[in-house]
């Protein structure tokens, strides 16, 4: 049976959900006209931007991330599609400034083409952009091969901390290296409960038993490693904490900012329990939460799971974390 979604012309949902978007944010966003781009509607030409490109069905990333401290621009494509090069470009000519523009991309293979495309179109017109490429995936490649990693819900913290660290004035080269920073101090693992389904066909993205659980599922609904029964919040969260902290590794007297994710159907009551789960776990290896970001961030449609994600933080770092933003879906 086709799962109930409330859409009108399915070919519409994208443009329509923009839409409304837009006009529950319009004091501070807008669409750049003639294009399939969410951006702020001031733009300082005298510090580095930061923007990213995604897919859409995985709200409120990242149109949710566009704001003061966080995100000046999102290219957004279709369902599960990254943006065109020329959409990405479009993103990168309307916050051009003096000092440049950084492009977040998400390891995924879509997003790393087309944005690689758009930054070359920019920097033949003489704009001043560069991209890193973000991956924090643990499940979705071997260590030794850490560049093959997909980029999942981690990458938030490059959208917040590197957003702010941006708007603090630092130079192109300096908010580069900031990303990369943030990038290589960041791990993510999910795990599934439950498939989304497609607003397209309403069916299943993915099987899984009522007694299993899928640990390591992508974004997308791609493959996990490992399936394994159904277990407490406390027997999930101690597999994923040492998943995590093992991969790093993360050690003792590390300061760490985690988030815990709603992928889209998990309620708010178990994320907040889960989170404690994880916060014990932490503690018990002598490291500290700092500021946690509790909720459904990067989510896919209705799929019923929970990713984790840490940060090793620096003071710095820490600083940029929790500078206040005005994107309507993170608070700080």
């Amino acid at each position: 049976m086709k799962a109930k979604k409330f859409l009108n012309e399915p070919n519409l949902m994208v443009d329509e959900m923009i839409e409304g978007f837009i006009k529950a944010n319009q004091d501070k966003l807008t669409i750049v006209p003639k294009t399939s781009v969410v951006a702020k509607k001031s733009i300082n030409r005298s510090k580095v931007q930061v923007i990213i490109g995604n897919g859409s069905g995985h709200e409120p990333a990242c149109i949710g991330f566009v704001g003061e401290n966080m995100l000046s621009a999102n290219a957004y494509g279709s369902l599960f599609a990254a943006p065109s090069a020329d959409i990405t470009y479009e993103a990168i000519k309307y916050c051009h400034s003096e000092q440049g523009v950084c492009v977040l991309i998400s390891n995924h293979a879509g997003d790393v083409i087309n944005s690689k495309m758009a930054i070359e179109m920019a920097n033949d017109d003489d704009y001043a952009c560069e991209g890193v490429i973000l991956y924090d995936d643990i499940a979705s490649a071997p260590k030794e091969k850490m560049t093959e990693r997909r980029g999942t819900v981690g990458t938030l913290f490059n959208y917040k901390i590197t957003g702010s660290y941006a708007n603090e004035g630092h130079s192109l080269e300096e908010v580069v290296a900031m990303s990369k920073r943030v990038r290589d101090n960041t791990r993510t693992i999910a795990v599934a409960l439950k498939p989304g389904t497609s607003p397209v066909t309403g069916l299943p993205m993915f099987e899984i038993s009522e007694d299993e659980i899928e640990i390591g599922m992508g974004v997308h609904g791609e493959a996990a490693a490992l399936t394994t029964r159904m277990g407490t919040s406390q027997e999930i969260a101690k597999i994923m904490v040492n998943m995590l902290v093992e991969d790093k590794p993360y050690i003792e007297g590390d300061e760490l900012a985690v988030i815990v994710n709603g992928c889209g159907q998990t309620t708010l009551m178990e994320q907040l329990l889960f989170f404690n789960d994880v916060e014990r776990e932490i503690v018990q290896k002598g490291m500290k939460v700092f500021k946690p970001q509790i909720g459904s961030f990067i989510t896919t449609q209705e799929m019923g799971g929970i990713s984790l994600s840490f940060c090793k933080v620096d003071e710095v770092m820490k600083r940029c974390w929790i500078a206040e933003t005005d994107a309507p879906y993170f608070r700080v």
